[in-house]
This record gives structure tokens, C-alpha cells and sequence, in this order.
């Protein structure tokens, strides 16, 4: 956790304190400059850590959950003011009951019975006239409460709509950034791969012009072979020599044998080998000339 805002709550305090105990003046100018520096430090912290998709996300839940409010409101005031109907019901039902006692009363010559029973739907009248008042702005504003919660779903659909349509192109400008960075090399992990591989293709360079060196070296003879197999060049230049001789003396002999291996050509063969060391004698004249 970025201790920045945790330093700056600190250092409120601490100055609100000194002001409380006539210590000191208000804040100075420093510490106001280090409230701001701590304050955009954890601008830019939340800044980072925020996801724009699950803020749209937070803020459509936020309207789902006023909307179900607002329902909720259509439904209480539906409710008051469906029990407002069964009570006018049942007072315009006891009204005309009353209405009816009286008629009785009169009928019976008991005008003091029909006078109690007007007197008693007068009263009745009153509370029907009273809810029906109650009634007539219950249901004004259960339409409100109707016409602002179909407005509002309408809104909450078009956010939802556009909360996907910013969210499918927020990844979409995620990925082509990832895979523009990852082509571009400059991505953290496209980066670490190349530096492995610039190392590896260095070391490699590293050894092979090593490798050449010392091949360079045993060749001259600057360096000595440990191994004791290397030959100078005189000495590799006789062997070489030597060698082609003996193809010689074998390519004869095969010829000798095929032609049936006479006398004369068994001397031809011996000649040509006394022939041939005087040739390998003078070839070491011939080497240090060149």
C-alpha cells in the first residue's frame, strides 16, 4: 500500500493539532506542497490500478439497483393505494346502508332514527370524501413513480448497450496494444525474451572468434597442443609425401598383378620404387623453396 496518503492524513492531523493548541499557525506553505505531492501520488496509484471495464460494470449495477428501488416505490404506492379502494368500499358500502336504516325509520314514523342514521353517513361521507383525495394523489403518484421507472430502464439499456460496446473495444485496443508491443519488442516479457536471445547470440559470436583464434594460434605454433597429435610442418609435409608414394607402388603392383605378373614388369615395379625414393629425397628441396 502507498504510504503517501497515510503520511499526509498524519501530517493533518499533527498540524490541525498544533493550530488547536496555539502552537503554531496555520498550514504553511510546505505542507500544503506536501499534502499536494502525497494527494498525486495516489491520484496516479488509483489512476493505474483502475479498470475501466469494471468501473461501467460498478456504475451498471449501481443504476440496476436504483431501478429496483424505484419499483419497489411503484409497488408500495400501489399497495397504499389499493387498500385506500377497499376502505372507499367499504365506506360508501356502510354509507349506503345507512341511507337505507334511515329510509326505514322514516317509513316507521321514527324520525329520530332516521335523523341518527343521516347523521352518521354525513360523517362517512366525510372520510370518503377524504380518501378519495388520498386516492386521487396516490394514484398520480404511482403514475409518476410508473413513467420515471420505465425512463429509467430505458436509460439503464441504453447504458448497458454502451457499457458492452466500450468494454468490447476497451479489450479489443488492450490486445492490439499487446500484440503491437509483442511485435515491436518493447512489451516487459517480448523484452525479456530478447535480451535472452541478444546474450545468447552474443556468447555464441564470443566462442566462435574464440574458437577461431586458437585454431589461428596451433596452426603458426604460437601455441603448444597438450595433446601431443600436432605435427610441424615439415614433418606433415613428408608424411604427405611419403603417402603418395605408397598409392603409387600399390596402383603398380595391382597393374602388375592384372597382366599376369611377368619378370620384367616385377623389375619395372622394383625400378620404379628405386626411381621413386631419389624423388622423395629432392622433395625436401622442393618444399623449401616454396
Amino acid at each position: 500500500m502507498d504510504a503517501g496518503p497515510v503520511l499526509w492524513v498524519l501530517s493533518q492531523v499533527l498540524e490541525l493539532e498544533s493550530v488547536r493548541r496555539g502552537r503554531a499557525k496555520p498550514m504553511s506553505g510546505v505542507m500544503k506542497r506536501m499534502g499536494m505531492i502525497f494527494r498525486a501520488k495516489a491520484n496516479k496509484a488509483l489512476d493505474r490500478a483502475e479498470d475501466p471495464r469494471e468501473t461501467l460494470d460498478y456504475s451498471y449495477q449501481k443504476q440496476l439497483e436504483l431501478l429496483q428501488k424505484v419499483r419497489r416505490g411503484v409497488a408500495d404506492v400501489a399497495t397504499s393505494r389499493k387498500r385506500l379502494e377497499l376502505q372507499l368500499n367499504q365506506l360508501q358500502g356502510q354509507s349506503s346502508k345507512l341511507e337505507d336504516q334511515g329510509r326505514k325509520a322514516l317509513a316507521l314514523g321514527r324520525e329520530d332514527l332516521a335523523r341518527e342514521a343521516l347523521s352518521r353517513r354525513a360523517a362517512l361521507q366525510q372520510q370518503v370524501t377524504d380518501l378519495e383525495t388520498q386516492h386521487r394523489t396516490l394514484q398520480g403518484e404511482e403514475e409518476k413513480l410508473t413513467l420515471a421507472a420505465q425512463r429509467l430502464q430505458a436509460k439503464v439499456d441504453a447504458f448497458r448497450t454502451k457499457k458492452e460496446t466500450i468494454k468490447a473495444t476497451y479489450t479489443a485496443a488492450q490486445a492490439q496494444t499487446r500484440i503491437g508491443e509483442a511485435f515491436s519488442g518493447i512489451s516487459e516479457e517480448m523484452g525479456d525474451v530478447g535480451l535472452a536471445i541478444q546474450r545468447a547470440e552474443d556468447k555464441t559470436q564470443q566462442l566462435q572468434a574464440r574458437a577461431g583464434a586458437i585454431d589461428e594460434l596451433l596452426a603458426s605454433g604460437a601455441l603448444d597442443d597438450a595433446s601431443g597429435t600436432a605435427k610441424d610442418d615439415i614433418a606433415a609435409e613428408l608424411d604427405r609425401i611419403s603417402g603418395g608414394t605408397d598409392v603409387e607402388l600399390e596402383l603398380q603392383r595391382m597393374k602388375a598383378e592384372l597382366a599376369g605378373g611377368s619378370a620384367g614388369q616385377q623389375q619395372a615395379i622394383e625400378g620404379g620404387a628405386e626411381n621413386a625414393a631419389p624423388q622423395s629425397q629432392q622433395s625436401p628441396h622442393k618444399f623449401d623453396k616454396q
